[in-house]
């Protein structure tokens, strides 16, 4: 299905649910003690059978307290809890963070990868769903929805926008975003020079990225491999995800 025309789909139908709801009490709660917040979404992480998450942005835990976050996952996993997240690429620029999502991702907390901006969204079977009251990276508050046509409408912009995420395995996603940049110009046919002219850098820039990319998709110089080709085969299984 066409992006645009998925999008507009759902925009109806979020017109669609605000029409019926208009008069009739709405299950939302709004809370805004960060701590209460994460008091709620461990209850509801303990009785639930099954987690579909989104992140724009990587976790801001460090230390003790992302190793404790670490653990619980895990545990969850382990007393068969389902997971699927959804992560923006630019959370893959940090080593720290893309380590800890390809552990949790091989244990069984599948993620994929979008370059489109996303919000934080979790929601536990199809009984609540937790959304920031402000859509800003680590803003505090959340409101709690319990309203199933909500939550209905929720789980298809979560379905829909996971249809259309690359696999975080993907090769391709341990490019840089220029990286990324670079090799969609040469997937289009784009020469070294013509790259640099399209993105206003050097030549000299643009060599150093295309080796960058050749060490990370882990092609080696060889005389029976054109290296430019296979970079591009790799961008392109990724992005087709």
């Amino acid at each position: 299905m066409d992006e645009s025309v998925s999008l507009i789909q759902l925009a109806h139908r979020l017109e669609e649910v605000v029409g019926e709801l208009r008069g009739i009490p709405v299950d939302v709660e709004r809370l805004e003690d960060s701590g209460l917040v994460r008091r709620q979404i461990a209850r509801a992480s303990r009785s639930a059978g099954e987690l579909r998450a989104m992140h724009p942005v990587g976790s801001s835990e460090t230390g003790r307290a992302e190793q404790r976050s670490r653990r619980d996952v895990l545990d969850a996993l382990r007393d068969g809890m389902t997971m699927r997240t959804i992560i923006h690429a630019s959370v893959l620029d940090d080593p720290r963070k893309a380590a800890r999502i390809r552990e949790l991702h091989t244990a069984g907390d599948l993620h994929r990868v979008v370059d489109e901006p996303i919000q934080q969204l979790l929601i536990f079977d199809r009984t609540v769903a937790f959304v920031r009251i402000t859509p800003v990276a680590y803003a505090p508050g959340a409101l709690v929805i319990r309203q199933q046509s909500l939550i209905t409408t929720l789980i298809d912009l979560f379905e829909q926008t996971w249809t259309r995420a690359r696999e975080v395995t993907e090769p391709a996603l341990r490019l840089s975003p220029r990286e990324r940049e670079v090799l969609a110009l040469i997937a289009a046919g784009r020469t070294n020079s013509a790259v640099a002219r399209a993105l206003s850098i050097s030549e000299a820039a643009i060599n150093k990225h295309v080796a960058s990319v050749f060490t990370k998709l882990e092609l080696p110089a060889t005389e029976d491999d054109n290296r430019r080709v296979l970079a591009v085969l790799a961008y392109l299984r990724g992005a087709a995800k």
